[in-house]
């Protein structure tokens, strides 16, 4: 099946039961060589509300479709890596959309047999690979000290109310051996758990200061804030902005991976004039959600060349004019959208 077909498969008045729609659905997906956001979004919409309605059989087969698909929907892989092992085994064993903490959250619910079956994928985390092997030979994990703290690591692999004393000496080496596990494990989830708060506060952080400055009206502010959120020249900052459209102003806030709220919110601050109806706004929606980030992120990476550009043309450079921010979108500077010329 082509793109086309997904697209339409919503509306088809022929689908049928929920079950051929689920299916049909996750098998027009799994043909798209690279899907866009919209489609990934579109595909989540259509098979979640249905994911009660349809069998064990189906769900088996779009478990076995989305493991071997590269951009297989977060929230139905999550939804399907909950189901009992018989379901979720391909997912768990081949898929890449799950990440090491969403493995160890998966063994912490539903304990052994999907540990069994993350236990099969190809490069698996060695503390992981620790932790299962823990969790299957439970009574030769050390006691818990007392005083220690109950982790989803020691949910995992319960340990033994035996005394070491009570244990012979191998059995003891073993269960040291399981506890640097889940040493390892507290230290591995503590470190993904700062990253990602580092991340969001970096990420309100930047939100924040965009979001002022743009509702400033003075457009040197939020070009300089603009500039230091991309690390790049303030004159090419300036020339984001002063476009007759926001088509580049709309790949540096995906760059950033602002939420569409967000970027929306800052957008209309700099472009009020391009809003005047649903229509306009939804247009806006659809733009962001189809633009890819690495696509954002790789125009960005060409106006950091225009920066170093500039640094080694040296004052040279001030008589120039930017382009790094120009593309097929682009229309040539307009005074009439700047956010020093709003009333």
């Amino acid at each position: 099946m082509s793109s086309s077909d997904f697209r339409h498969i919503a509306v088809r008045t022929d689908s049928g039961k929920a079950e051929r729609l689920f299916r049909a659905a996750v098998s027009a997906f799994c043909s798209l060589t690279r899907p866009s956001r919209s489609e990934i979004a579109q595909l989540e919409d259509l098979t979640l509300p249905l994911f009660d309605a349809v069998s064990v059989e189906s769900r088996r087969y779009v478990a076995a479709a989305l493991s071997e698909c590269e951009y297989a929907p977060a929230a139905l892989v999550r939804r399907l890596c909950d189901q009992p092992v018989d379901i979720a085994a391909p997912l768990l064993i081949r898929s890449r959309a799950v990440s090491d903490i969403d493995l160890i959250a998966l063994i912490g619910r539903h304990g052994l047999p999907h540990a069994r079956a993350i236990a099969r994928r190809k490069d698996l985390n060695p503390t992981i690979a620790d932790l299962v092997r823990a969790l299957e030979r439970p009574h030769l994990a050390r006691p818990r000290d007392s005083n220690m703290n109950i982790t989803v690591a020691e949910k995992i692999a319960p340990m033994s109310t035996q005394t070491t004393s009570n244990v012979p000496e191998s059995h003891q080496a073993q269960g040291i051996g399981a506890e640097n596990a889940r040493r390892r494990l507290r230290s591995m989830m503590r470190a993904e758990g700062e990253a990602a708060d580092a991340a969001r506060l970096v990420g309100a952080d930047t939100f924040v200061k965009l979001r002022e400055t743009a509702l400033t009206g003075n457009a040197a502010f939020f070009q300089t804030a603009l500039a230091d959120a991309l690390d790049i020249d303030f004159r090419v900052a300036q020339s984001l902005t002063a476009n007759q459209n926001y088509a580049s102003l709309l790949a540096a806030l995906r760059s950033l991976d602002l939420s569409e709220d967000r970027a929306f919110l800052i957008t209309v601050a700099i472009y009020p004039g391009h809003f005047p109806h649903p229509q306009a706004i939804r247009a806006f929606l659809d733009r962001y959600r189809l633009l890819h980030r690495d696509v954002a992120k790789d125009k960005v990476r060409l106006w950091k060349a225009e920066t170093l550009s500039r640094a080694i043309r040296g004052p040279k450079a001030d008589n120039s004019v930017t382009h790094a921010a120009s593309n097929s979108d682009d229309a040539p500077a307009s005074s009439g959208v700047r956010a020093s010329s709003r009333k």
